[in-house]
């Protein structure tokens, strides 16, 4: 069985790391990047299981880097399982969560058990 491959985009370096290590013990192969144009330019090269995003970046937030992985043109990847992760989820609803493209929504600080159980699901074929 071939390793699933998560993407994750989070510009804390701590919170990418623990994230990292969590899902790599689950058997999960793991790609970090900072910001959801750096997501955009992975995405477009290479495929992954589902992607983490956090909503506060730089240069392309998670609710751009949402919309634009699910207007991509290859079906394979604009239905891609993308997931929140926020501070701030005051900011949005999670009916603004779920019109933006997310398919579900992890709230800081991370429930680790919750961030393996949502991978879990959302990667199951």
């Amino acid at each position: 069985m071939s390793q699933k491959r998560v993407l994750i985009a989070e510009d804390s370096s701590v919170i990418q790391n623990l994230a990292r290590k969590i899902l790599e013990f689950q058997n999960y192969e793991i790609t970090a990047v900072k910001n959801g144009e750096q997501v955009m330019q992975i995405v477009d090269k290479e495929d992954f299981d589902i992607v983490l995003l956090d909503i506060n970046m730089p240069i392309m937030d998670g609710m751009e880097c949402v919309k634009a992985i699910r207007a991509l043109g290859d079906k394979k990847k604009s239905n891609l399982p993308v997931v929140a992760i926020t501070g701030n989820a005051k900011n949005y609803s999670e009916e603004e969560f779920k019109s933006a493209g997310f398919n579900d929504v992890l709230v800081k600080p991370l429930n680790f058990d919750r961030l393996v159980e949502i991978v879990n699901e959302l990667t199951e074929e």
